[in-house]
């Protein structure tokens, strides 16, 4: 009898901020993926604990907006679950920011606006997980906030700008504030959908965003692509106490 494949449920709150290479990965491993779109898909169906792995995307609100956005709660009521539970997810910006609130941390402007692509500043403890693979690869930025570092979590990068911009949560939970998902391909659909944060950006145009992405984005979907495969392992059923976090592949 064939196993059934295992289930991937990403949030998606603008259709460009989309799984990227990370879904390329889950689909080589014969992943289903399921997008719900934030503000359209009723998130209050999903069933907390049954996908194998559940990602929230980022995208242009702030994640203390739910006033603005009540479909937040229902986020942040998802993500409380999946935390306590220690089930697999991973939380990309916006989604990293819903994490740390989920876990009592502030959600805050930071010192300015970080857009654009430069390398991290890994911990001690970064560089002995599944991040020691984007190791002195510049990743993409794209954030107006910033989080502090949930208590009881380990906090794995950095950068000049930001200091929190990843943690690690147990061991089958990741927060990632910075985009290790972007892709060459379409992304010319950031630089429409965020024209305008762009152009009140200092330090920042379009014509150099559209350059960098040509000048890393590849090598970034290389090296992200054995970080996704790095953290997927654990998923393998055989070996359920394999953490989420594995040391970076040889």
């Amino acid at each position: 009898m064939r196993a059934s494949l295992k289930h991937a449920v990403a949030i998606r709150h603008v259709f460009f901020e989309d799984l990227g290479s990370l879904g390329d990965v889950l689909r080589q491993r014969g992943f289903r993926i399921t997008y719900m779109d934030a503000g359209l898909d009723e998130l209050i169906d999903v069933e907390a604990l049954r996908p194998d792995l559940l990602v929230v995307l980022g995208g242009p609100i702030g994640a203390n907006d739910e006033h603005v956005y009540p479909f937040l709660l229902d986020e942040m009521r998802l993500l409380e679950r999946r935390l306590h539970a220690d089930a697999p997810t991973i939380g990309i910006c916006l989604g990293a920011q819903l994490m740390a609130r989920v876990l009592g941390s502030r959600v805050y402007p930071g010192a300015k606006p970080e857009i654009g692509w430069s390398p991290l500043d890994l911990s001690e403890a970064g560089l002995r997980s599944a991040l020691a693979n984007l190791s002195g690869t510049p990743v993409l930025h794209w954030h107006n906030d910033t989080f502090d570092c949930p208590a009881g979590a380990t906090r794995l990068a950095s950068s000049q700008i930001t200091p929190n911009q990843a943690f690690s949560w147990r061991n089958h939970c990741l927060g990632l504030q910075f985009h290790a998902e972007a892709v060459q391909r379409g992304f010319e659909r950031w630089l429409i959908g965020h024209t305008c944060e762009i152009g009140s950006t200092a330090d920042c145009g379009v014509m150099r965003l559209r350059e960098d992405t040509w000048r890393h984005a590849l090598q970034l979907q290389l090296h992200a692509g054995k970080l996704w495969n790095s953290l997927l392992s654990s998923f393998v059923p055989h070996s359920p106490a394999e953490s989420l976090l594995a040391p970076a592949s040889q």
